[in-house]
C-alpha cells in the first residue's frame, strides 16, 4: 500500500464533521501544524478532539476553536488557551479532563488492544464519579477505558515511505501513543526518507500503524511560555 501523499490536503482527506480526532503534541511541542491547519481551512466541525492540551489562542487546536469546529475536548492540560475557557464556562464546549498520565495510558491501550483498565489516579476525586473501584494490594483503583480515534494525527522528525517514524527530543511525548489508536493515522514529518534510510534501532513508531505520511512544507515550532536566565 502507497503511504506517502503529496501534501496535507491528501493527507486529510476523508476527515469529515462529527469524527473523533487524536492530535499529538505536548503544549505547542510536537503538534501537527499542517494537519491542524488543513482542518481549519476544510470547515469540518462538531469534532471530538483527543489532545493533552488545546493549544493557545492562535495556534494550534487553538485555531479550530476560534471557528467553533470543536465539539468535545478530551484532555488533560488546557491552561493555556482563553477561547478554550470561555466556551467551556459558556457551556458551549464539552469538556472530559482526564489526569495526564491515565490520558497517555488510555491511548496506549487503545493502540494495545487492552479495552480498559483500573489505576489509582482520580479515585476520591469527580475523575472517578460513575467508575467502577476496586481494591489492589490495599489499594483502590478506578476503571478508566481505552481511548482510540477515527484519525490520529501525529507530527514526528523523519519518517520514510514505509511510514516508519523518528521523534525527536520531548516532541515524541504523546505522539506514539496515539499513532498507535487510530483506525486511520496520518503521520506529518519535517523530513521524508525513503524506506532503508532510517535505522531500524532508532524507529519509534513502526510503518504498521501509520497509513499516511507526507513532509511538511513549513513548522513554526512556537515556545508557549520562553523563560531564559538573565545576563549576568
Amino acid at each position: 500500500m502507497r503511504k506517502t501523499v503529496d501534501n496535507v490536503e491528501k493527507a486529510c482527506e476523508g476527515i469529515e464533521s462529527g469524527m473523533t480526532l487524536m492530535l499529538g503534541g505536548f503544549g505547542l511541542c510536537g503538534i501537527p501544524e499542517n494537519s491542524i491547519a488543513e482542518l481549519v481551512k476544510s470547515g469540518v466541525k462538531d469534532l471530538t478532539c483527543i489532545s493533552n492540551n488545546a493549544g493557545v489562542d492562535d495556534f494550534g487546536l487553538g485555531l479550530l476553536l476560534q471557528k467553533k469546529q470543536i465539539k468535545k475536548m478530551i484532555s488533560s492540560y488546557v491552561g493555556e488557551n482563553d477561547e478554550f475557557e470561555r466556551q467551556m464556562l459558556s457551556g458551549e464546549l464539552e469538556v472530559d479532563l482526564i489526569p495526564q498520565g491515565s490520558l497517555a495510558e488510555r491511548c496506549r491501550a487503545g493502540g494495545a488492544g487492552i479495552p480498559a483498565f483500573f489505576t489509582p489516579a482520580g479515585f476520591g476525586t469527580e475523575v472517578a464519579e460513575g467508575k467502577e473501584v476496586r481494591d489492589f494490594n490495599g489499594k483502590p483503583h478506578i476503571l478508566e477505558t481505552a481511548l482510540t480515534a477515527d484519525y490520529a494525527i501525529v507530527k514526528a522528525w523523519k519518517g520514510d515511505t514505509e511510514g516508519n517514524l523518528i521523534y525527536k527530543g520531548t516532541a515524541r511525548n504523546f505522539n506514539p501513543v496515539m499513532a498507535m489508536a487510530g483506525k486511520i493515522t496520518i503521520a506529518e514529518v519535517e523530513e521524508l526518507v525513503e524506506a532503508g534510510e532510517l535505522d531500524p534501532n532508532e524507529i519509534h513508531t513502526p510503518g504498521i500503524f501509520v497509513q499516511r505520511i507526507f513532509q511538511g512544507d513549513k513548522f513554526e515550532k512556537r515556545i508557549e511560555q520562553l523563560t531564559v536566565r538573565k545576563k549576568v
